[in-house]
This record gives structure tokens, C-alpha cells and sequence, in this order.
């Protein structure tokens, strides 16, 4: 079974993000670069359906040169191998775009399944995987929790509000993973030192027939970023008794918050 794994690197979860002079994006200096989360449960993933299918794994991503190391890391982890769109104007896509490019890179490969997070941590917004399936024309379902592959047909386990629901698609088809899918394996020292003998392409826009000029204009920009107001500190209420500090602070809240 061939197996593709969209992917992303993003800055860990734990890192002290601060706005860059521009206004528009962070500082990226001294950031820790990972493998986004959700797309860690995908590799993993796809690990265990290859060991009980055969077949092979391959890594696909959007990223500047740094990108190469979440790739490796995966390969690390039992991937196969990997390709890397760097391309100035492919850094700039929105989802929608980056979505085009994706699909673009992955019609260009064989597949019998496509595997991504449900999102990045970084821009939240849960669109790539599934626009990346309608640009391919192939089924998706999205936030999965378990998966069973049989004669030709998977079977998901989607979350939804108060429970789950069942949901069969043909292959090839894309899924994409939610928390409790799995538990992502640590990279062995074998597994780092087997990454830096597999193969890796690296692409550009060109390479996948797309014109860059197509992505100079996303439809979402972002126009500002700024930094959440700081918070006030605490206020201690005085009073003689508990009765006294309760009827001070519905004044206050009356009043001064006029919550209520």
C-alpha cells in the first residue's frame, strides 16, 4: 500500500512566541522548530497500516530548507522517504493554497491513502487535508480515532459532539487524525542514522507545473498581529465577616465590573 503523509513544521507548542518588526509574523530566531502534533498521530499511523499492509510511507511538506528536519525526523521515526516543496511564493500560500500545492505534489506520486493532522498549532484552521482530498477528488474523513483497512475499503472512527460515528470510504481516500488514534513512536538512534541514507527530493513550484505568480495573491492575509492586553492583577476584598466581603463583592460587580 502506498501511503502519503502530509506534514508540517512548526514552532513547539512550549516556545515564547514574539511578534517580528513587520507586524505581520513572529520572530523565528530562537524558536524550536517540531513536528506539528496532529501530524506526528499521522506518521504514526501510517507506520502501523505499512507493518500490517506492506508497502511504503512518504513524507510531503512545505517549507523553507529548516523543513528538512521534520522530514528526517519522520523518516527517522520509519518513514520511507520524503519530498520537500521550498519555494518562496509556496511559503507565502494561505491554506487554500498551500492545499493546491499539496495536491499537486501528491498527483505526481502514487497512493492508495493520504494521512494528515486534522490541523497545525500554529494557524488553526483545519482546512488543508480536507481541500487537499477535494483538489484529488477522493473522499476524506476528518478527526479520526481508529481505522480498519479491508479489501480495498477503510473504515473510520470520526469524533463527533457527544460521541463518535462510523464511516466506510473506497480507497484511495485522505484521513485526517485526532487525538487517541494512536501514540507516536520516539525516533531510534538506528532509525536517525538509517533518515540520513533514504531518499529526499526537494521541489519547486515549477517542478510540480505551478506558476508562482498563481500564489502571489492569497485570498487570506494576515493584516495585523497583536499581543493579548495584559491582565490586571488581583483585588482583595476587606471586610469584617464573610457576609460583609459577599455584599462588597456583588457591589462591585454591580458596579464597577457591572456583570450583573
Amino acid at each position: 500500500m502506498e501511503i502519503i503523509v502530509l506534514l508540517k513544521q512548526v514552532p513547539a507548542t512550549d516556545s515564547l512566541v514574539a511578534i517580528a518588526d513587520d507586524g505581520v509574523s513572529i520572530k523565528t530566531d530562537d524558536l524550536n522548530w517540531v513536528i506539528n502534533p496532529y501530524d506526528e498521530f499521522a506518521v504514526e499511523e501510517a507506520l502501523r497500516i505499512r507493518e500490517a499492509q506492506g508497502g511504503t510511507v512518504t513524507i510531503v511538506t512545505i517549507g523553507p530548507d529548516k523543513a528538512v528536519e521534520a522530514i528526517r525526523t519522520a523518516l527517522a521515526m520509519g518513514a520511507d522517504k520524503g519530498v520537500l516543496i521550498n519555494d518562496p511564493a509556496a511559503l507565502a500560500a494561505d491554506g487554500l493554497g498551500a492545499a493546491r500545492i499539496l495536491a499537486a505534489a501528491v498527483g505526481q506520486l502514487p497512493y492508495d491513502l493520504i494521512i494528515a493532522g486534522q490541523r497545525a498549532v500554529d494557524d488553526e484552521n483545519f482546512q488543508v487535508g480536507p481541500a487537499v482530498a477535494e483538489l484529488l477528488n477522493i473522499p476524506s474523513i476528518t478527526l479520526v480515532i481508529q481505522e480498519e483497512i479491508n479489501d480495498g475499503t477503510i473504515r473510520c472512527h470520526r469524533t463527533v459532539e457527544g460521541g463518535t460515528v462510523v464511516l466506510e470510504s473506497p480507497l484511495p481516500m485522505l484521513f485526517t487524525t485526532q487525538r487517541g488514534l494512536n501514540e507516536p513512536r520516539y525516533a531510534s538512534l538506528p532509525g536517525v542514522m538509517k533518515a540520513k541514507k533514504k531518499p529526499l527530493d526537494t521541489k519547486t513550484l515549477a517542478d510540480l507545473g505551478l506558476d508562482a505568480g498563481d500564489f502571489s495573491q492569497p485570498l487570506v492575509r494576515i493584516q495585523a498581529m497583536r499581543l493579548p492586553p495584559e491582565r490586571t492583577g488581583g483585588r482583595i476584598i476587606d471586610g469584617d465577616d464573610a457576609a460583609a466581603k459577599a455584599a462588597e463583592l456583588v457591589r462591585l460587580l454591580h458596579e464597577e465590573a457591572k456583570v450583573i
